[in-house]
């Protein structure tokens, strides 16, 4: 792969594929969270230090028909601005006359952003000729958008097909590769995984693979339960994947087998409604009681994961403890989030592994006290599935 930091980038006009799908207000359309535009600036800042322009692409939302105005990317103009602190062009299309001309018109030092590449249905479907329509507007190609290098988009992955010998991975995405393959390949261990979440089969195959290299896996969260049912709990209204008991019992047979060691959360903070008003009750999480669910793991089980956690030397955290949004039910995600980083400042690998997990060690702040925060909650979650992520691949190859 070409080395990003030693590549010339002088007089050359780069279109870089960035993950700016940013959350923003519904009424006012401004940014609400600008960490994604924050973690792409080290890249975009090096090629314009180095005598580069800039040409971005990202998506914004899921727009199904064509362009619509809540996922313009012309919202998020003002937030690249003051992040980058220099103006920024925009293009009301993605290619075009409208993006032709300003691409070729850009001065070193420039940015331009283009209009929203979802707009364009090609661009999901990873259609070849939109593909190359967007890759005459540059002179070389920086994927840095590991949110999406799982999905094998136009502007992701057949785009740099176009550029054989000038393409490759900006920082964001090269931190991101390393990051994982730290947690996966350079292993520390006690390796400790931490899989939390609704639902087993959002998480069946993460937990297998992790199976081949993990020390102690904990499960917390929603889906918990389905494991105490299979083993012949009693779970009330908490939720459960029946179909997916015998998927609990052969992980449970695999893990003991393989000498990993499976931690359920022995207590739960249980509600007699999904509300955060709720009547709570702290019971044995394997006898919660008809019209009860768990949404919360229980002190009991905050200080046994919490001394799992601490003891390890590497450790990969996605999916919450329970419904941290309601306060009520935050405490056990707080806590392993503080175990979490506890066990960095102990000389741990600290990995969060996006999404819930990102914004639980944020609202709890932690953020800056763990090794690693990802930008990439899907795209993380099935490279720790062993799959080939075709945004990756496309500049490595």
């Amino acid at each position: 792969m070409i080395n990003f930091s030693s590549y010339s980038f002088r007089g050359k006009k780069v279109l870089v594929r960035v993950d700016f799908n940013v959350p923003l207000n519904k009424e006012t359309f401004e940014i609400t969270d600008d960490k994604r535009i924050r973690a792409a600036a080290p890249t975009l800042l090096h090629i314009l230090e180095n005598g580069g322009s800039l040409i971005l692409m990202s998506h914004l939302g899921r727009p199904k028909e064509g362009p619509e105005e809540k996922s313009s990317l012309k919202h998020i103009l003002s937030g690249i601005e003051k992040v980058m602190g220099r103006p920024v062009k925009f293009s009301n299309d993605c290619i075009g006359e409208n993006a032709k001309n300003l691409a070729s018109s850009l001065e070193p030092g420039e940015i331009l952003l283009l209009e929203n590449v979802r707009f364009y249905k090609e661009e999901t479907k990873g259609d070849m000729d939109f593909a190359k329509q967007l890759s005459l507007l540059g002179d070389c190609y920086v994927n840095d958008a590991f949110g999406t290098a799982h999905r094998a988009h136009a502007s992701t992955t057949q785009i740099a097909t176009f550029f054989p010998n000038d393409k490759m991975a900006g920082y964001l995405m090269a931190a991101e590769i390393e990051s994982a393959k730290k947690v996966m390949q350079d292993t520390k261990r006690p390796f400790t995984a931490i899989v939390g979440g609704a639902k087993v089969s959002d998480k069946v195959l993460i937990v297998e693979n992790l199976l081949n290299v993990a020390d102690h896996i904990i499960i917390g969260g929603g889906m918990a339960y389905t494991f105490f049912k299979a083993q012949g709990g009693k779970i009330g209204n908490s939720l459960c994947e029946d179909e997916r008991l015998e998927t609990c019992i052969q992980i449970m047979k695999r893990a003991k087998e393989r000498g990993v060691q499976i931690h359920l959360p022995m207590d739960s903070i249980t509600a007699d409604e999904f509300s955060p008003t709720a009547n709570t009750q702290l019971v044995e999480s394997s006898a919660i009681q008809d019209g009860w669910m768990g949404l919360d793991i229980g002190p009991s089980s905050q200080a046994s994961f919490a001394k799992v956690i601490e003891e390890s030397k590497t450790v990969l955290w996605n999916g919450p403890m329970g419904v941290f949004e309601m306060d009520a039910f935050s405490s056990g995600t707080k806590a392993v989030a503080e175990a979490i980083a506890k066990a960095t400042s102990n000389g741990a690998f600290t990995l969060i592994g996006g999404g819930d997990s990102a914004a639980a060690v944020q609202k709890f702040g932690f953020a800056t006290q763990v090794s690693y925060v990802s930008t990439g909650g899907g795209a993380l979650l099935e490279y720790f599935e062993g799959k080939v992520l075709p945004g990756i691949e496309a500049v490595e190859n």
